[in-house]
């Protein structure tokens, strides 16, 4: 298959014809990545978000993956909701280290009417800074989403995780059902969608085409698509699963920038064991976002000061949200980084 044909959006995927993709050779897989991706993106260019875990642990939700649920003993220390105005202190803090999206994520299975209306404070604030606006909150009904979307929320994070097939291993609490219709709700209020998975459970190929053919396959591809390795964690049910294969995870990335090649996929958690090499690599598949800090909820990730180093390195760019002089812009971000080496902003930053 041509990368030029690979590039038309396409919602009719079949698992025959996603496999077909995987078992390419890496080189011709990753070429072929790298050609749908340049003729959507600037090749050298990539989102940078950073997250806040607004709410940490005693989730009533059992994914097993997961420390923040209150099924597992991990140690984690429980947090309230935070004020409304350390989260708007941390997300100016974000944007002024080049950060252009600030994405909260709350430990619940769905967010609560006393809890609402400074969540919608929160995204009101960030929203006024300036910044893309993204939040993960668990189910949401149709009247919560539109009480966010009318806030200012751009992006929503609800990620399918799998396969529907290999889903009921991971998480019983909630249903497949229930988060594509989170999802469609999100869709119904004009907010952007993000949405992923995560590879290392014990899952199949199959398994990993399966998710990528959910996401792809709905009427409209999410703009985001977080793609994490797992982070196992002592005390989860999949704190011994076998380590992903890197080129098994490039591949994924590779795949799904063919399969949804407009929207950003997204380099998530996982990203603090993968050498410089392997993030290399995962950017000539075709990632093009990141997340930015000390912690991803409640897991670590690269500091901030290693990841623009890392970016010199290669030439690569923080995708600004706003036209910017790039010398100036560039330059801006490295002070900023030297000034804020020694912060703790992101102890409690989170995906």
């Amino acid at each position: 298959m041509s990368a030029t044909a690979a590039s038309v959006t396409r919602h009719d995927w079949s698992l025959a014809e996603v496999k077909a993709l995987f078992e390419q050779p890496f080189n011709d897989l990753i070429f072929q990545a790298q050609g749908v991706h340049r003729q959507h993106f600037d090749a050298n260019r990539v989102q940078v978000s950073t997250l806040l875990s607004i709410k940490t642990g005693a989730c009533p939700e059992d994914c097993k993956y997961c420390p923040q649920s209150g099924h597992y003993n991990t140690g984690l220390d429980k947090e309230k909701l935070m004020e409304v105005q350390k989260v708007l202190d941390a997300a100016a803090e974000a944007k002024a280290i080049g950060s252009t999206r600030f994405c909260m994520g709350a430990a619940w299975k769905h967010p609560s009417a006393k809890d609402m209306p400074y969540v919608l404070k929160m995204v009101e604030g960030v929203k006024a800074l300036g910044l893309e606006t993204c939040m993960t909150l668990g189910k949401l009904d149709q009247e919560q989403t539109k009480a966010l979307a009318a806030a200012g929320l751009d992006y929503y994070n609800h990620n399918l995780d799998t396969s529907p097939e290999f889903y009921g291993n991971i998480i019983t609490t909630r249903t497949y059902a229930d988060r594509l219709e989170t999802l469609s709700y999100v869709r119904e209020s004009g907010m952007k969608i993000c949405s992923g998975g995560i590879l290392g459970m014990g899952e199949s190929l199959d398994d990993r085409a399966g998710l990528l053919i959910q996401l792809a396959n709905l009427p409209e591809h999410p703009e985001s698509v977080p793609i994490n390795m797992l982070v196992k964690v002592k005390g989860t049910p999949l704190a011994e699963e076998q380590d992903v294969d890197p080129f098994d995870f490039i591949r994924m990335l590779a795949v799904a920038r063919i399969m949804m090649p407009r929207s950003h996929v997204r380099l998530s958690a996982g990203r603090e064991q993968m050498n410089e090499q392997m993030q290399a690599l995962a950017f000539l598949a075709g990632a093009n976002s990141i997340f930015y800090g000390e912690k991803l909820l409640t897991t670590g990730n690269p500091q901030a000061d290693k990841d623009m180093l890392l970016f010199k390195r290669l030439g690569i760019q923080p995708e600004a949200r706003e036209e910017h002089d790039d010398e100036v812009h560039q330059a801006a971000i490295e002070q900023a980084l030297v000034e804020q080496r020694d912060s703790k902003l992101f102890v409690n930053a989170a995906v």
